[in-house]
């Protein structure tokens, strides 16, 4: 079934090349030209994925990043000629889940389109998975229903991409992921360079859960082969 995608940018002519691309996936495309028609059309319509630009008239699309989160966990796609490492890194620590980079490849946005929905889907399953990993205390848990993760009983921060990378490997428990498999399932794509590639979210994961900082390892390194999430005291 096809889905409501709204997408906020001021440039008319690419409502109308988005419209053609994700015509044939049989999705609803909606365009608002400014940053505040966005998020009034966002309320009414509760679109199943948002792509935004950066500069637009009224509010920033980071600004209207912000507003979205406040009200909705709705998938928020980047789509700007504005790719710099700082601009990425702010735009996923106000709650963008993927960026593309004007001008664009076709393929490359229905790919990341495609994964973005499929990730929404699977939120959306109902779990009753917790998964609780204890040895003396329960040092490390992740409960995949409200998809929080806690470190000594604080709340560990994580940006839908991390979070994604790490309930992936939760999932596949034990067993070793390739970096190619691990793209595919959270970018909907091959291994790329820069903020798309998995080893960087990878050393994310590790400093953010101080992985081997109280004498447990979470997250394994097989060189050449990929990484499994596998809870272990160290030796």
């Amino acid at each position: 079934m096809g889905k409501k995608i709204l997408l906020i940018d001021d440039d008319p002519d690419l409502g109308k090349l988005v419209e053609a691309i994700l015509r044939p996936m049989e999705h609803t495309v909606y365009q608002s030209f400014s940053g505040p028609d966005g998020l009034k059309k966002s309320y009414e319509i509760h679109p199943d994925l948002v792509i935004l630009d950066v500069m637009m008239p009224g509010l920033s699309g980071f600004d209207v990043c912000v507003r979205l989160r406040e009200m909705s966990s709705v998938p928020i796609l980047m789509l700007t000629a504005r790719t710099n490492e700082s601009d990425m890194l702010h735009g996923f620590s106000v709650g963008v889940d993927d960026f593309v980079k004007k001008p664009f490849n076709k393929n490359e946005l229905e790919a990341r389109i495609r994964a973005l929905l499929r990730r929404k889907n699977q939120q959306n399953e109902p779990s009753t998975h917790s998964y609780i990993l204890s040895y003396e205390d329960p040092l490390l848990q992740i409960d995949m229903s409200s998809q929080t993760v806690k470190l000594n009983g604080d709340i560990v921060e994580l940006s839908p991409r991390e979070y994604s990378v790490l309930n992936y490997l939760v999932r596949e428990q034990g067993k070793i992921v390739s970096k190619g498999e691990l793209a595919r399932e959270v970018w909907g794509e091959p291994v790329s360079g820069g903020m798309s590639n998995p080893s960087l979210y990878v050393f994310y994961l590790r400093k953010k859960l101080m992985d081997g900082k109280f004498g447990h390892q979470y997250i394994h390194t097989l060189w050449g082969r990929g990484y499994w999430f596998q809870p272990q005291k160290e030796e």
